[in-house]
């Protein structure tokens, strides 16, 4: 029960940033809002509906939410809205403020919540050192001793903890990896076949290599400020080294997470100090969630950020049935992916 709380509170709490990003700028702009919406599905309660009033409503399901904008779809004549408070009667420069305000809060929210927690419980050292390694296992047997520093991963470049753990677990498919290490100023290249473990219970296959990492913390103001944007730049970077492998085939669809998968992650994270945990997890959900609504996708902001750039240019919208078409492919194919993440969260969970 608790874990569902959690769920719906960190879920809940990204969704009603990112909404509030296009609510407010929408409200600054003049642009006529008929909803803002914590949750999808059924409504459960909100304000009643009153003409050239916004609505706000919580709805049944805690998986989103949405700011329903007089004027999103271009060809929309409303009588009841004011004349000038549609969308698209909107300069392109606000409409672009409105589309990207979302994602600005999101990464906003994952800042303050790095900061806070490298002030009040110490700010990690992110230096992708050595600092423990077994000596009967394949690294320490190569010749990497304690205070190395990973520079490289298979020619990956590396800068900070979790770029070691991130190449680590996706190039270790059991072969050869070459690790670049600096000791004394210079550098050393090293080969290392990781060795292959069997869990009992599951049958799954590992590979160990053999090393630690201990977290080092400091404590103050300036090492809080530079822990917040180095953490929060490790997050982006994990999301795009993630779409590489998954464009280039070497990962797969299965391998993504949706809500049953946030659901269960919740669950384990906040099993030992949960309130750090549940802002560290909720730091990087916010990166995750501002990151995929900036990409140019249909559906997503992103894709109506597309939109207005091509207005730009030519001088002139796009013809709103192109852009709902394109616009309603996208959703459907979003929600195709969603099921599939889903059932596979399901299976896994199984």
């Amino acid at each position: 029960m608790l874990t569902l709380i959690y769920f719906i509170l960190i879920l809940g709490l990204i969704v009603l940033v990112h909404e509030f990003g296009h609510f407010i700028f929408s409200k600054i702009f003049g642009v006529y809002v008929y909803e803002f919406s914590l949750g999808m599905g059924p409504r459960l309660f909100g304000t009643k509906k009153k003409k050239g009033k916004t609505q706000y409503n919580v709805r049944a399901f805690p998986i989103g939410g949405f700011v329903a904008l007089a004027g999103e779809d271009p060809t929309e004549k409303d009588p009841e809205v004011p004349k000038g408070a549609h969308l698209y009667e909107k300069p392109i420069w606000q409409r672009f403020i409105i589309m990207g305000a979302g994602v600005f809060n999101n990464f906003l929210l994952a800042l303050i919540l790095l900061f806070c927690i490298g002030l009040f419980h110490g700010s990690i050292d992110m230096t992708p050192v050595v600092t423990s390694l077994d000596e009967s296992m394949p690294m320490y047997e190569a010749g990497i001793r304690e205070g190395d520093i990973f520079k490289k991963i298979n020619g990956n470049k590396i800068s900070t903890q979790d770029d070691v753990r991130v190449y680590m677990t996706l190039e270790n498919d059991g072969s050869e990896t070459e690790f670049v290490m600096e000791r004394d100023g210079k550098e050393y290249t090293y080969s290392v076949t990781p060795i292959e473990y069997e869990d009992e219970e599951t049958k799954e296959k590992s590979y160990k290599y053999g090393i630690t990492f201990e977290r080092k913390l400091n404590h103050g103001f300036i090492p809080a400020i530079k822990f917040t944007f180095s953490q929060f730049g490790s997050y982006f970077k994990q999301i795009i080294i993630t779409f590489k492998y998954l464009f280039t085939g070497r990962l797969g669809v299965n391998n993504l997470s949706g809500p049953v998968g946030i659901y269960s992650i919740v669950g384990e994270v906040t099993k030992e100090s949960a309130l750090l945990n549940i802002a560290n997890l909720t730091a990087l959900l916010c990166v995750n969630v501002g990151f995929l609504n900036i990409l140019p996708f249909p559906a997503f902001d992103g894709g109506r950020i597309f939109f207005l750039l091509i207005e730009k240019i030519k001088g002139k919208p796009v013809d709103p049935k192109i852009e709902n078409t394109v616009n309603t492919v996208g959703f459907c194919l979003l929600m195709i992916l969603v099921v599939f993440v889903t059932i596979n969260d399901i299976i896994r969970l199984l």
